[in-house]
């Protein structure tokens, strides 16, 4: 895909992962529309930082669990600059047993309207555009939440909820990219341990000891938490250089899921 021309949507806009995607994707020539509902601090700096990239974009905000207004949201952006070629389905929030504790229900709750629903129905919106535009790509992120739980060195990061949330993502990846094709198409980033995302920039993280936190480097093969721009990479190879790429799953996680266990040498045998 050349970027050039092309118009993304990015959830999760207002900093972070969302943003560094939403300025590559600006510098490489695409227009941007950019959702956003909290970090309310954070919206000049946006503002000064994309338009430095691409004097052209939109930002919206948007409470994405009112999916009531969600149509509309997607309307206005395509209205705005008359079409729209890339969804980036980037918005969770994964709430960490270390930081909340035991789980109300509206907690869970929260979980499911912003992992799981809201990426539904944005994808629902948006696809009838990605597929007039005929070269269109959607890439959806989750968690290795979803494939090791609540469990290990992970388990005062990731919650039920969450989990459950993430490996449903997956899932509708493959629904989706069924339902897209062949004119758009869907791939997923699952993501493990990245600074902004349950790595060292977020809250929970400074509630961790010390051993914690080098457990999870220990159970990391690449022995290090991902950075913003390994996202970044990620997200412009699907776009970019994966053109026969759909109904796929990048993990990216340093290797956490397959443990910190190195390959043993193979024994001698007995014959």
């Amino acid at each position: 895909m050349e970027l050039a021309g092309k118009v993304a949507l990015v959830l999760g806009g207002i900093k972070g992962i969302g943003k560094s995607i939403a300025l590559a994707l600006a510098r490489a020539g695409a227009t941007v529309a950019l959702t956003y509902f909290d970090w309310e601090e954070e919206l000049d700096a946006l503002r000064a930082d994309v338009s430095a990239a691409n004097g052209e974009y939109l930002i919206l905000k948007t409470d994405l669990r009112q999916v009531d207004g969600i149509p509309r949201m997607v309307q206005t952006a395509a209205e705005r600059f008359g079409r729209l070629d890339i969804l980036i389905n980037n918005i969770e929030r994964g709430g960490w047993p270390v930081v909340h504790g035991p789980y109300v229900r509206e907690q869970w709750d929260l979980e499911l309207e912003t992992t799981l629903r809201a990426k539904h129905w944005v994808f629902a919106a948006a696809l009838p555009l990605l597929k007039a535009s005929g070269d269109g790509a959607v890439i959806n992120f989750s968690s290795i939440a979803g494939v090791v739980g609540r469990s290990g060195a992970a388990a005062p990061v990731f919650n039920d909820g969450y989990a459950a949330a993430s490996r449903s993502v997956s899932l509708l990846t493959e629904t989706w990219a069924r339902e897209a094709a062949p004119e758009v198409r869907v791939n997923e980033i699952m993501l493990g341990f990245v600074e902004t995302r349950h790595g060292p920039g977020t809250r929970g993280w400074g509630l961790l000891s010390g051993a914690q936190k080098q457990a999870i480097r220990d159970h990391t093969l690449l022995g290090r938490i991902g950075t913003i721009e390994d996202v970044v990479r990620a997200v412009m190879f699907i776009l970019c250089d994966a053109a026969f790429m759909t109904g796929s799953v990048l993990r990216l996680d340093g290797g956490y899921v397959l443990g910190g266990e190195r390959a043993q040498p193979m024994p001698k045998g007995v014959i």
